[in-house]
């Protein structure tokens, strides 16, 4: 596992968890801030793990070039400007295009496909932008991501998430194969052939507020969006009904989640935003047939704009009487 960009090095499991996985996984990160570093080594220490976590600035001093990672985690910082990446013009990461000085979004992503195992999957948080800008070549370099089939899955997330940034943000999962592979445990037979497609989520809607200005998603938020992820790859995972489908079954939910073909996002110009692609969520069926419907809401309207008639007339009156009537 490669984590760049770290921040505290926190890998996103318990204690328990960690101890238990961590015979047979190798931990490399690296971060630039001294302080940041210092807590990114900490965190998998106390957790019983044993990580290369080094310090360095990850375009320009990657002190692990010749990596190739079965996993990548990343919380990169958005839309950084000031990267210096003028002086990396012609490095060999930028495979699927040169990303712009301006912005480090893609080179952040780029990086992260370089390091990549042939089976090697990424998943990381980038801030919205990144899926529908069109800036400086950003496009280009997305649209060659997608015809390179490396995209798995676009979340869209809640805003009011972070405390360090109020930027809306939203999930990339990418796989270098996403053929269909058997799986070395017994209770799982792999991941069905997801070549050429898309999985969309748009979770905007999940979450609760926890403060005025701050949202979190609950663990029953989390688990929807992993349960619909591994159904979707194919993996025998219990679903409630209604999301995603039966035993380990995946079905499009309109205003959830859609399944699209690459020909369906080049329709959409290479947009990644989820909302695109999911739909209008399913109202439910009151009953009540849509002449009858028509009729109430019709009325309901009429007797609302005889009320803002008379507010007008009266709110008209008192200009008038104060002074400033026509």
């Amino acid at each position: 596992i490669r984590a760049h960009a770290k921040g505290n090095g926190n890998p996103g499991s318990s204690p328990g968890q960690a101890r238990k996985a961590k015979a047979d996984i190798s931990i490399y990160g690296q971060e630039s801030n001294y302080t940041t570093w210092r807590l990114a080594k900490m965190n998998p220490a106390i957790r019983g793990i044993e990580g290369n976590i080094a310090h360095g600035d990850t375009f320009h001093n990657d002190r692990h070039p010749d990596l190739k990672a079965d996993f990548i985690l990343a919380n990169p910082p958005f839309n950084v400007s000031d990267w210096r990446g003028e002086l990396l013009r012609d490095d060999k990461r930028w495979q699927y295009g040169v990303p712009p000085a301006g912005n480090a979004n893609f080179a952040w992503v780029q990086h992260i496909v370089h390091h990549l195992a042939p089976a090697g999957v990424a998943g990381f948080v980038l801030a919205n932008g990144s899926m529908s800008s069109n800036k400086s070549g950003e496009g280009v370099i997305r649209k060659s991501l997608i015809e390179a089939d490396l995209v798995d899955c676009m979340v869209a997330l809640p805003g009011q998430l972070f405390y360090s940034t109020q930027i809306p943000a939203c999930l990339w999962f990418l796989a270098r194969n996403k053929s269909a592979r058997h799986s070395r445990e017994s209770w799982n037979p792999g991941f069905r052939d997801r070549r050429g497609q898309v999985l969309f989520i748009d979770a905007r809607k999940l979450g609760r507020m926890v403060d005025r200005t701050h949202r979190e998603l609950t663990d029953e938020d989390i688990a929807r969006i992993a349960r619909t992820y591994h159904a979707w790859r194919g993996e025998l995972l219990p679903l409630p009904p209604g999301e995603g489908g039966g035993e380990g079954e995946y079905k499009d939910i309109p205003g959830f989640c859609k399944s699209a073909t690459l020909e369906e996002i080049r329709k959409h110009g290479h947009v990644l935003t989820p909302g695109r692609y999911v739909g209008a969520e399913a109202q439910e069926d009151d009953g009540e047939p849509f002449k009858e419907k028509m009729k109430r809401l019709t009325a309901t309207l009429r007797a609302q704009q005889a009320e803002a008639a008379k507010l007008d007339a009266t709110i008209a009156r008192n200009l008038k009487e104060l002074g400033y009537g026509g």
